[in-house]
């Protein structure tokens, strides 16, 4: 029975990891969970079975937790996931709207001015 409780801990803690890393962002309550529940497999396993089975427990959970992560990016999962989408706008500077406002004005008082110098 300790046997069964500690894959189901390892298993369990590998899918909490993979849901925090992947589809939940920041530090929460997901990839805390699936940390301890890793700890407990292995303490379990430790206490409860012996220390060797501690020690397969403890590499065994390095080794799922690699091969999970591993297999999740290699996967198209992630590509399932991400946004693609092109943008095809344009935008249009201050610095230019600035200068087309300017010039608008210095049309605009250009007759006014030389109305001024003709009389």
């Amino acid at each position: 029975m300790n046997t069964v409780l500690v894959v189901l801990l390892v298993l369990a803690g590998v899918a909490l990891l993979l849901l925090e890393m992947f589809l939940l962002p920041g530090f929460g309550i997901a990839g805390v969970s699936g940390f301890l529940s890793l700890a407990g497999a292995v303490a379990l396993a430790y206490l409860h079975i012996s220390p060797t089975a501690g020690y397969i427990t403890l590499g065994a959970c390095v080794v799922v937790s690699a091969l999970a992560i591993w297999g999740f990016l290699r996967s198209k999962a992630l590509d399932r996931m991400a946004l693609d989408t092109q943008i095809d706008g344009h935008v249009d500077l201050a610095d230019n709207r600035l200068k087309d406002k300017e010039a608008k004005k210095k049309a605009a008082s250009k007759p006014a001015a030389e109305e001024q110098a003709n009389k």
